[in-house]
């Protein structure tokens, strides 16, 4: 008899709450798993509900639409004579348990809980789910009576358990269990579990893809057998974007890899794969053999059913592959795209209004929206009729069908140049060229009528009129006109959005873009409620080095010659005075420190939970032939006081994509106050304690004399 097995794992674009699109992208992709011959499918973690409902989980109305798509998914033909594992959440004796389901034929085989739950960074799954804590123990758990009608069953298997078919054993890890120190899949594989499947919902982050999978195909080079890992892809409501990424693995190898970004809703990857290779792999490892024999057995739900078929000789089965991973930079082109086209479709938007500057971050968002006309254009020359349907009701044109990305970009992005009487004439044609390259309908106005309007009041009630530092005003003075131009640029922006396309005789609203980076947001480098503030920011979780290197590669990527001189040109908000015509301020003097420390300063702070004093004495050892230890003293000292005097702008951060490890967003995933003593006076003394027994212990020299 043969063991020959073909199984399906998907990547699927569910939205929250979207129970409706979610339950159709699901039958779709059982539809495409039986059509290339798989007899189990897996998909993503919660794929029912969307995983990022969050706090709609409390409400059993979120439990219940759950049950309703289970039961269509249990009475669709589409779903007969293959094994489905589908994610939901589950009420079980009045506790709420993140659940993979796996039915076959009308009837539910068993139901896994979440045993590890992700509770760090962007993820908060323990103030919605409990864990089950019970190693291989299960409960009879009674089926609600709309799906009782349905199976004719009163109860099914609840808990750690194993499905046992006539040729194989399956057992199921979801998402963090993975990345738990003693994953479920090592003892499950000692059992004789040789297919483990991961349900995943997991988001994507800069150079990540790798760990995820080292982790499979680790898991798998240990033990042996086969693996598969779902996830969900695309932006599903918030900041977060799941970056697919659906992998088969066998026995220490890749056999299916599949996109990480990409605007296919639904992708089915598939592997024919021999179970006797899992057998004889294990076979000969003799140490996993020794431990196997005394692993406690995993209680298993036998099914009367077969993933493999009794004639397999001809069948031929997967080749191993390598897996290919993007650049940063491609990265960057591609994640944050995607999520903006979703952003862009679901939000039913006409397009994007983008204020653009002629400096690096405000290019690189209008790259990034360039790049996704690109992916746009591409998916509907390849077929994909969603994405030629999104975009036809986008533009309110049934007929039309994008070929040119320089097209589709004028009708999607409106860039606006807003100058100011301190504005310089190369920012203005940095911003033209750059507009008319990549094809967006862009405007040029002036903000000085409207600066001039509002000091007029203030003078007109005051008696005063304030003055720049270059005219002899005060630094009061000063950050208050900067601050003044920057906000009207915020208020014009909304206006533009709201009525441009109504003055060109064009329905509907524009989506408002910021540009502010994650290492301006870190340190507060930004006007609260100016530019920064927006309905969506692409690169506000990107660094200043990464959005460069980016920038760079779009411009040998796109053919845009125009991003050569924006970033050939010094960093500037351009908000005071000129100096005969030349800018006289650039964002690195302004700040007291380069766009490179920044990036040092917020990685210690975030990722390394570096404290000043701790972050004193790592950077002494990092910038031992650069600095003096006085040097860094005052550079630590620096950044957390300008860092947690603008921490208050955090609160009102405009949503961005997350990308980068050490992102200072406050909605959840950097949780922090934002009132500080800013003199950090217990701290900043212990530095300074320590930088003169340094500097004492120097002049001393090495054999304590002088």
């Amino acid at each position: 008899m043969g063991r020959k097995v073909t199984v399906a794992t998907c990547a699927l674009n569910q939205w929250a709450l979207d129970f409706e699109g979610n339950f159709q992208r699901i039958l779709k992709s059982i539809q495409i798993a039986k059509a290339k011959g798989a007899r189990y499918r897996l998909g993503p973690e919660l794929e029912i509900c969307g995983y990022g409902c969050w706090d709609h989980y409390h409400e059993s109305d979120t439990l219940l639409h759950s049950l309703q798509v289970l039961a269509a998914l249990l009475e669709s033909s589409i779903t007969q004579d293959i094994i489905c594992d589908v994610g939901m959440p589950v009420m079980h004796r009045n506790v709420r348990y993140n659940c993979r389901v796996i039915f076959l034929n009308r009837k539910i085989l068993l139901i896994r809980p979440k045993m590890a739950l992700a509770n760090e960074g962007n993820y908060r799954e323990l103030r919605w789910f409990t864990p089950w804590s019970r190693s291989r123990q299960t409960e009879e758990y009674v089926l609600p009576r709309m799906l009782q009608d349905l199976t004719k069953q009163k109860t099914v298997p609840f808990g750690d358990v194993v499905l046992a078919t006539q040729d194989t054993c399956i057992g199921s890890e979801v998402c963090e269990e993975l990345w738990t120190p003693r994953s479920p899949h090592i003892d499950m594989s000692l059992d004789g579990v040789e297919i483990i499947t991961n349900a995943s919902g997991s988001h994507h982050m800069l150079r990540k893809a790798h760990t995820r999978v080292d982790l499979v195909t680790m898991a798998t080079s240990k033990n042996g057998g086969i693996y598969l890992l779902a996830n969900q892809k695309g932006c599903d409501g918030d900041r977060l974007y799941y970056d697919g990424c659906a992998m088969i693995a066998m026995n220490g190898s890749i056999f299916a890899q599949g996109t990480q970004f990409s605007l296919d809703d639904v992708e089915v990857l598939t592997a024919t794969l021999d179970l006797e290779d899992v057998q004889s792999y294990r076979a000969e490892i003799s140490s996993r053999n020794l431990e196997a024999s005394r692993v406690s057995p995993y209680p298993r739900v036998n099914v009367d059913f077969a993933l493999s078929v009794s004639e397999d000789l001809l069948e031929s089965v997967s080749e191993p592959m390598k897996w290919t991973y993007h650049s940063p930079e491609e990265e960057i082109s591609r994640g944050p795209a995607c999520w903006l086209w979703d952003f862009l479709r679901r939000s039913k938007q006409a397009g994007f209004f983008l204020p653009l500057s002629g400096g690096v971050d405000s290019a690189a968002s209008a790259c990034i929206v360039y790049s996704m006309c690109c992916l746009v254009c591409e998916a509907v020359k390849n077929g994909n009729q969603q994405v030629l349907a999104d975009i036809q009701s986008l533009v309110d044109e049934k007929s039309y069908t994008p070929q040119d990305p320089q097209e589709l970009c004028g009708r999607l992005l409106t860039t606006c140049y807003m100058a100011s009487e301190n504005s310089s004439q190369e920012t203005q044609s940095r911003a033209t060229e750059l507009a008319q390259q990549i094809g967006s309908y862009h405007i040029r106005l002036s903000i000085d009528p409207a600066v001039k309007a509002v000091l007029g009041i203030f003078s007109l009630v005051t008696g005063k009129f304030p003055q720049f530092s270059a005219h002899g005003g005060s630094s009061r003075e000063n950050l208050a006109l900067q601050n003044v131009q920057a906000r009207i640029r915020m208020v014009l922006a909304y206006l533009f959005a709201q009525l441009s396309l109504w003055s060109r005789g064009v329905q509907g609203g524009l989506l408002v873009l910021g540009s502010a980076n994650v290492d301006e947001s870190l340190l507060g480098y930004l006007t609260k409620y100016d530019c920064s503030s927006a309905d969506i920011n692409p690169i506000g979780g990107i660094s200043k080095t990464d959005l460069r290197a980016f920038v760079q590669f779009c411009a040998e990527r796109f053919q845009l010659p125009a991003l050569q001189t924006i970033l050939s040109a010094p960093a500037t908000a351009e908000l005071e005075p000129l100096d005969n015509g030349q800018v006289s301020q650039t964002d690195e003097e302004d700040m007291g420190m380069t766009y490179s420390e920044l990036s040092i300063f917020g990685r210690l702070r975030k990722v390394a939970k570096a404290g000043p004093y701790s972050m004193f004495c790592k950077l002494l050892n990092m910038w031992k032939d650069s600095c003096t230890p006085r040097q860094v003293a005052e550079k630590v000292k620096r950044f957390f006081s300008k860092y947690s005097m603008n921490r208050h702008k955090m609160t009102t951060l405009t949503p961005a994509y997350h990308a980068e490890s050490y992102s200072p967003d406050d909605n959840r995933f950097d949780l922090r106050p934002f009132l500080y003593n800013t003199m950090w006076p217990w701290q900043f003394h212990y530095i300074d304690n320590q930088v003169l027994k340094l500097e004492q212990k120097e002049q001393q020299g090495p054999e304590g004399g002088i």
